[in-house]
C-alpha cells in the first residue's frame, strides 16, 4: 500500500495526516517540533511519500483545522482506511466514537454498551489508546466513569485531551 502524508498547521500546532487511495490512514497531533511530528509519520509507515494533499484529504484537513478552532464540525463523512492490523472490535469502537458530537462526551462504559459489550469498558479504553486517527475518530470525547478524564496517548497526554474538550466547549463533571 502506498501511503502519502502532509503536515498542516492548526491552533494547537503542526499536525500530520496520512492517506492511501482508500482514505485517511492516520492523524498525528503535534509534537514539540514539526520535525518530531514528521519523524512519527516515518516511524509508522515504511517509505511514506510527503506530498500535497488531494481534494478528499484537503477536505479532511479543513475539517480538522475548523474543529480545532472551536467550530462544531462533523467529520463522519471522511473516508477512513484501517489496515488489517486494526482488530474488528477496535473498528466497532471507532465507529461508535465517531458518532459523538463535538462538545459532548461518553464514558468508556457507554461506548462499550453501544458496541454491544457492556462489560468491555477497559477494552474500549485500550482500543482508543491505539486509535490511529485522532480528531476524526474523536477519542478525546470518551471519559472515565463519573467524568474522570481517563488516559490520552497523544503528545501532551490528558492535558491535550482537556485542551481539545475545552476548544469544543465540552462540560466536564
Amino acid at each position: 500500500m502506498v501511503v502519502s502524508f502532509s503536515l498542516f498547521e492548526t491552533t494547537i500546532g503542526s499536525c500530520a495526516i496520512a492517506w492511501s487511495d482508500r482514505g485517511v490512514t492516520s492523524v498525528w497531533l503535534p509534537e514539540p517540533t514539526e520535525s518530531l511530528t514528521r519523524a512519527r509519520v516515518v516511524r509508522r509507515f515504511r517509505h511514506p511519500i510527503e506530498s500535497a494533499p488531494p481534494p478528499f484529504i484537503s477536505h479532511a484537513i479543513e475539517g480538522i483545522i475548523a474543529l480545532l478552532e472551536g467550530e462544531a464540525r462533523d467529520l463522519t463523512n471522511i473516508q477512513l482506511d484501517f489496515d488489517e492490523t486494526v482488530p474488528e472490535f477496535h473498528r466497532r469502537v471507532y465507529d461508535v466514537t465517531r458518532t459523538i458530537k463535538p462538545g459532548t462526551t461518553l464514558s468508556y462504559g457507554e461506548v462499550a454498551e453501544r458496541v454491544g459489550e457492556p462489560d468491555a469498558a477497559r477494552a474500549v479504553g485500550q482500543a482508543l489508546g491505539r486509535n490511529p486517527i485522532p480528531i476524526i475518530v474523536p477519542c478525546h470525547r470518551v471519559l472515565a466513569a463519573r467524568g474522570g478524564t481517563g488516559g490520552f496517548s497523544a503528545p501532551g497526554g490528558t492535558a491535550t485531551k482537556l485542551q481539545l474538550l475545552a476548544i469544543e466547549g465540552a462540560r466536564l463533571l
